[in-house]
């Protein structure tokens, strides 16, 4: 997973090492000798004995520190540094990094994301912010330029990746019943199969599932959603084949509201996402059933076409959230750090297999330990 993305990372965090240390490092300014104090005069004898006040204000005495206690700051700096690795790096004291030097190593590091499918504005913020971490900042002595640099970045990429975090559960338990849920992308992304791993999900969260089979012009669409259907044991309301599909969501709701279910999930047609009819259809879809969440289904090796897909089906009908499918078999690694930053929309999961138990919630750190494990 991600391995291209990954051997480029490391060829640039590699070649960091390779760095002279004198060309990259500022020179530490030397600090002028401290002039050694003068001796003080002898008092006099009347000055030998201090005031009665001054006799009365005693010297304030250190406080002695547990052993308990000092283990609890230590254990403290600890969690600190988990909770921001670069905590350690960066400080008061160390070593500088000029900028002009760092150039050339940055402009590796942007080749190697535009490589690897990460969409330009994302390649190019994720530099900034390395930039920002790196330069003018005084870096602990005790990492080398490789550790600090490759630091550096997974922090950029976490900024990154953080934008947009969505958790999909917490959402459905909030909404009004029954929350109807509209899938939308092209054919071969696996959005049939995106859907039956949600209806999964809730099912087993004791919830009542409705699907809606409104792709009603792909040959074996219906079908295909039928056998997850019978598989899963839920509810399925489909029409004849070249039916209108937005008459299918409203059969669906009107069942679930009549039999108190709590979810809806419609399934959409996915023809090219340039077809204008394919685009009027789903806005139909979606004036009939007002769903309280659109989610873009796209494939991770598609890469930057998937983020031209969402952007085409968010400016139809609107995106709410998205789930990256194939995630196991994309190299590149790129459209799962673009495709959310990109069109401002968080990936709520990431599929990674057929299985219905295959699918996972995403979050930056999860990311982060693919990139640099």
């Amino acid at each position: 997973m991600f391995e291209s993305l990954k051997s480029k990372l490391k060829s640039v965090f590699s070649r960091s090492e390779k760095l002279d240390a004198e060309k990259i490092f500022e020179k530490e300014e030397c600090a002028p000798p401290v002039a050694a104090p003068e001796k003080a005069a002898p008092a006099r004898e009347e000055a030998a004995e201090p005031a009665a006040e001054e006799r009365a204000i005693p010297e304030p005495v250190p406080e002695k520190t547990s052993r308990k206690e000092a283990l609890k700051k230590s254990k403290q700096k600890k969690a600190e540094r988990a909770a921001d690795p670069l905590s350690g790096m960066v400080g008061e004291s160390g070593k500088k990094i000029k900028e002009d030097p760092l150039d050339d190593l940055l402009d590796e590091l942007e080749v190697a994301l535009l490589e690897s499918d990460v969409a330009y504005p994302v390649a190019q913020e994720v530099i900034l912010g390395v930039r920002e971490k790196l330069v003018n900042k005084k870096h602990s002595r005790e990492y080398t330029l490789e550790q600090v640099v490759e630091r550096s970045v997974k922090e950029a990429v976490r900024d990154v990746l953080k934008v947009n975090e969505f958790d999909f559960m917490e959402w459905f338990g909030s909404c009004d019943r029954p929350a109807v849920i509209m899938f939308i992308g092209i054919n071969g992304t696996g959005k049939t199969t995106a859907i039956a791993k949600i209806a999964k999900l809730l099912s087993d969260s004791g919830s009542g599932v409705v699907l809606a089979a409104c792709d009603t012009f792909r040959a074996g669409a219906i079908e295909q959603l039928s056998i997850h259907a019978d598989r899963l044991g839920v509810k399925i309301v489909k029409h004849a084949h070249g039916a209108d599909p937005a008459s299918v969501a409203f059969d669906a709701m009107e069942h679930a509201r009549s039999k108190r279910k709590d979810a809806v999930l419609i399934d959409t047609a996915g023809r090219m996402q340039t077809n204008n009819n394919l685009i009027e259809e789903m806005k139909k879809i979606a004036r009939v059933s007002k769903p309280s969440l659109k989610i873009f289904v796209g494939d991770a090796l598609a890469g930057n076409d998937a983020v031209e897909q969402a952007k085409v089906f968010d400016a139809a009908v609107g995106i709410d959230a998205i789930i990256l499918t194939k995630i196991d078999t994309d190299a590149k690694g790129g459209a799962a750090l673009s495709i959310a930053h990109t069109i401002g929309k968080p990936i709520a999961f990431v599929c990674d297999g057929q299985g219905y138990g295959d699918m996972h919630r995403f979050d930056a750190d999860w990311m982060l330990d693919r990139l640099f494990e």
